[in-house]
């Protein structure tokens, strides 16, 4: 089959807002050979009924749109409410990233290290290539051209995604730059990424399709390191299928940053702006459910916001991060849009996060309300009094299972994808190509006992210890015993594409590329009484320590030194309007350090040193030394 014959698009007839140009769509293809002869090779092994070439236009996206609905999984939301805005239902058995699916094929095993699945890339890639054969039979083959960061820029990464889902399509409009202007970087650079993707599930002639096609029993998503290739097949969903996200965003950008002398880390971007106008640019990392989103949206409370100190978004999930000629770190977004956990997201807990999914936003897996909008759990204190759950069924908030279990309206990890621009504190610079100078690192994870409220690290060794060991305690909701710390590296275990050991090295080396450090922080914003009552109020609170990391970082603002960072005292926080909930004796409290605690700390961060010993560096193991002397 030729490919000009593959590109012949289908008439779609129920376009929203059709435009006179809807019959050109998907038929203009670049002028560039290593595009074409892999658009023709995947097409050849997968032998789709058509090839769509993706220009990012407007009413290219109204059609898939139009497409997504017309298969029976989305449908519109109110104009009214949600403007331009779908929800979408997935199969039920296709709702998260599978990680034990998920591998790293790197030539050698070590390279992968003990935190990935590997697998021989030779053994892996017959295995896909086996699985891709024909797997686009009746479907359309969409060729996603996209940028990751602002096109043209220093830091940016360009790719291609090959996919037979309109959804993907869809939804990596909103995560990237995508469009056929990528073409000309490609054509510049002559290298991309390549990303392969199928659902997994072709049409016999004349066999009528699912609304959410998929193949659970054979999802693999699969890295291959050395050749800059993502191959995904059998899950539609999230992180499976929108490749550019944590596929290509830290797996294969870590990799390739290693190699080019770079950071991609799972990391926030935030702006602070004081009364002066003076803006300080900070990164952080937090492991799920610690608060990353309300964080890299936080509002300050009114006496500080009524002062003149003001918070801006860079971005919420992911940062690239490259030495500038001026001596510093600088970092960009690599993604366009948010792709956020919608259960708990609420105007009490991320006004800003509610505010951007306002309008163009694809939610998928969560309830639907009588009136056309959308709804979650904890979105509002009281639920509605019906909804159509996030399988297609009636709900109220008695609906109980088969076992008398309440059930859900929205899957747990339900999701909005929402354009960046719409958020209402998106910085002015969050699409600078030369990215923001970074002059803060934190790193912080969920811990009822050990860990202060806040310190800082000595230097740059340190801090690098600190996000080696960082570790979130089990809740009832996570896999483990409750209690038992899980150590998340940097919020990168799930997400380095090679050893975790080597990329703390690489954290080591990056010391030697900039001539200006930023300082590194560790906060524990879920600490703990004796009772079990979390002790500092979190949200909007937060600012207050994110102040005194400010001026630390600028001015050098007052510190005491303990045996494990530098700390401050109660009065160098800004406490005006909790002084009656923080005490100095329940501050006192919050920053404690139970030398008793941390010998028991320093026993558990064994665990995973030992896993890693034939690749740690020996720097970290001096720091842990040095700690038990200080201690």
């Amino acid at each position: 089959m030729s490919l000009a014959a593959l590109q012949k698009t289908p008439q779609n007839k129920s376009m929203k807002n059709t435009s006179d140009n809807t019959g050109k769509l998907g038929t203009h293809q670049p002028d560039i050979k290593l595009v074409t002869d892999w658009v023709k090779e995947i097409a050849e092994l997968t032998k789709p009924e058509t090839v769509f070439w993706c220009d990012g236009s407007e009413a290219e996206d109204n059609l898939m749109r139009e497409r997504i609905v017309a298969s029976g999984a989305g449908l519109w939301l109110s104009e009214e409410k949600r403007p331009n805005s779908l929800l979408v239902r997935s199969d039920v058995r296709d709702v998260a990233r599978v990680e034990e699916r998920t591998f790293i094929c790197s030539k050698s095993k070590k390279d992968a290290g003990p935190t990935n699945n590997w697998e021989n890339p030779v053994v892996m890639k017959k295995k896909m290539t086996g699985l891709f054969s024909g797997s686009m039979k009746g479907r359309t083959l969409y060729v996603v051209p996209f940028s990751m960061g602002p096109i043209g820029s220093p830091i940016a990464q360009y790719g291609i995604e090959l996919s037979d889902s309109p959804y993907v399509v869809a939804n990596m409009r909103i995560m990237t730059r995508m469009g056929a202007k990528v073409y000309d970087e490609i054509a510049k650079t002559g290298t991309f990424v390549k990303c392969l993707h199928s659902v997994g599930k072709p049409l016999a002639s004349g066999e009528k399709d699912v609304p959410w096609p998929c193949n659970p029993e054979n999802t693999y998503i699969t890295h291959f390191p050395e050749e800059r290739l993502i191959m995904s097949f059998g899950s539609g969903y999230g992180g499976n299928a929108l490749l550019g996200k944590k596929c290509f965003a830290l797996r294969i950008a870590s990799a390739m940053a290693r190699d080019e002398g770079w950071m991609a880390e799972h990391m926030l971007i935030l702006g602070v702006k004081d009364p002066s106008g003076s803006k300080t640019y900070v990164s952080a990392a937090f492991p799920s459910a610690c608060g990353k989103t309300n964080f890299a949206m936080i509002i300050p409370p009114k006496v500080l916001k009524d002062e003149g100190w003001e918070v801006s978004c860079i971005g919420d999930d992911i940062a690239w991060i490259k030495p500038g000629p001026d001596g510093w770190l600088h970092a960009i977004n690599p993604e366009a849009g948010f792709f956020g956990v919608a259960p708990g997201t609420s105007y009490d807990s991320n006004p800003m996060a509610m505010d951007s999914i306002r309008s163009n936003t694809i939610f998928t897996n969560v309830a639907l309300t009588d009136d056309g909008d959308v709804w979650w759990e904890g979105m509002t204190k009281v639920a509605p009094k019906h909804l159509i759950d996030w399988k297609g069924k009636d709900w109220t908030p008695e609906t109980k299972d088969a076992d008398g279990k309440t059930v859900l309206s929205s899957h747990p990890n339900s999701r909005f994808t929402a354009p960046a621009k719409n958020c209402p504190i998106i910085d002015p610079d969050w699409e600078n190509p030369a990215g923001v100078r970074i002059s803060a690192l934190v790193f912080g994870g969920r811990r009822a006992t050990t860990m202060p409220l806040i310190f800082q690290a000595f230097n740059w060794v340190h801090g690098v210890y600190l996000g080696a060991t960082v570790g979130s305690e089990m809740t009832a909701a996570a896999a483990g015993t409750i209690g038992q710390v899980r150590r998340d590296p940097m919020a990168m275990l799930p997400f380095c594409g090679y050893n975790m050991g080597d990329y703390f090295s690489h954290w080591l080396e990056m010391r030697h590329s900039v001539r200006h450090l930023p300082r590194i922080f560790h906060v524990n914003w879920f600490r703990k009484s004796s009772e079990g009552k979390f002790l500092w109020p979190g949200f909007g609170d937060n600012m207050r320590v994110l102040k005194w990391i400010v001026q630390r970082s600028q001015l050098g603002a007052p510190a005491i030194e303990t045996s494990i960072g530098w700390i401050p005292e109660y009065k160098d926080l800004d406490m005006r309007g909790i002084e009656k909930e923080i005490t100095p004796e329940k501050f006192d409290e919050i920053q404690k350090i139970d030398r008793q605690e941390w010998h028991r700390e320093l026993v558990m961060q064994d665990e995973l040193f030992m896993k890693l010993y034939s690749q740690l560096p020996k720097e970290l193991v001096f720091q842990r030394e040095l700690l038990i002397a200080r201690l």
